[in-house]
């Protein structure tokens, strides 16, 4: 009874009811669905924007095979939770634990090939699959370009947080998955009028004087936005989530930037130079002021925070292309750089 009751509970959160915005992302999944080809479908973006919401909530229980990686685990410990999603998902037949990714891609296969019907197969948080010498990559290629991809009735959807393992290994793979993605999805944060429509369909009532402190203090991250409490004022609310012992964002910097990308250290000093100069700096500056090297990798890092919308290239007014400067455009990131770090804690005990 109690399985039954999660389950029951997870059915009733992932409403289509519950989902504000992303009309343009519901319907590209709808599209994908009722095409009668397969599909190899990746959405990203920053952790907390709620991608693995909002692909549950369109095809609640339409799954075939659903699977998340687990964070910080080894190679062993990924092909026993894929393992047991294997089994726990058909439980008429019996599979021989996988022990390399190619064997556990041949059992989901396998799994498949018992199914009738449009096949769903959502694997979230790919990265963590990817571990050292694991071979992942190369194993899902060869289940998507010698299998699946022949088929009409497989709709592959990937799904991660860690933007630059996702750009580097997947969307922009040079290898056995070039061109092969079918559609790319980046979710990115609410915009303005979002953020208002989620806080009306919370019943919480901020005037839009408020609403813009909020925007500007926390982002459009939809989880950022849950913590905002009905009745106290916006600054309340800011004090609590950003200056409280126990704020949700009070500690979130680092641990933001990590979760994303390889070397964050290198991103959050392109983030910190770029904080510093409102309208945004020309890659010399920046490269001057975050004491990073004028090559190739800075250009990455470069494209990785403009891809996850933390940072905008533009070509300011009568001004050519080599004069484009960077802009830092995430709310949060500025706010908390210029106002949150280095200063005390409130004990909201008090």
């Amino acid at each position: 009874m109690y399985f039954i009751f999660v389950y029951s509970q997870i059915k009733k959160d992932y409403d289509m009811e519950n989902i504000v915005g992303r009309e343009k992302e519901i319907s590209i999944l709808n599209s994908v669905y009722n095409l009668g080809k397969s599909e190899f479908i990746t959405m990203y973006g920053r952790r907390r924007v709620e991608k693995t919401f909002l692909i549950r909530s369109v095809f609640k229980s339409k799954f075939t095979f659903q699977i998340t990686g687990l964070a910080n685990a080894s190679l062993k410990q990924q092909l026993a939770n894929f393992n047991l999603a294997i089994s726990n998902t058909d439980t008429k037949n019996d599979y021989e634990p996988a022990t390399d990714w190619l064997t556990a891609f041949s059992q989901l296969t396998k799994l498949l090939n018992s199914k009738k019907g449009k096949k769903i197969v959502f694997i979230d948080e790919l990265s963590w699959f990817d571990t050292r010498n694991s071979k992942f990559i190369q194993a899902l290629e060869h289940f998507w370009n010698s299998w699946a991809s022949a088929r009409n009735n497989i709709k592959l959807i990937v799904c991660g947080s860690a933007t630059s393992w996702m750009i580097n290994k997947l969307i922009n793979n040079k290898g056995g998955l070039y061109n092969r993605i079918t559609k790319k999805i980046k979710l990115l944060p609410f915009t303005l009028n979002e953020c208002e429509k989620y806080l009306h369909s919370k019943r919480i009532n901020l005037n839009r004087y408020q609403i813009v402190q909020s925007y500007m203090s926390i982002g459009g991250i939809p989880f950022y936005w849950d913590e905002v409490k009905p009745g106290p004022s916006a600054m309340q609310n800011i004090e609590n989530i950003c200056f409280s012992e126990t704020g949700l964002l009070q500690n979130e910097f680092k641990n933001l930037y990590r979760s994303l990308f390889n070397n964050y250290d290198k991103h959050i000093k392109i983030v910190k130079a770029l904080a510093k100069k409102s309208k945004g700096l020309n890659r010399d500056e920046l490269i001057n002021q975050s004491g990073l090297p004028n090559a190739g990798s800075t250009t990455r890092l470069l494209d990785e925070l403009e891809e996850s919308g933390f940072i905008r290239k533009y070509i300011p007014f009568e001004k050519k292309y080599r004069n484009s400067l960077y802009q830092l455009v995430d709310f949060y990131s500025h706010f908390y750089l210029k106002f949150i770090a280095n200063t005390q804690i409130t004990n909201t005990d008090n």
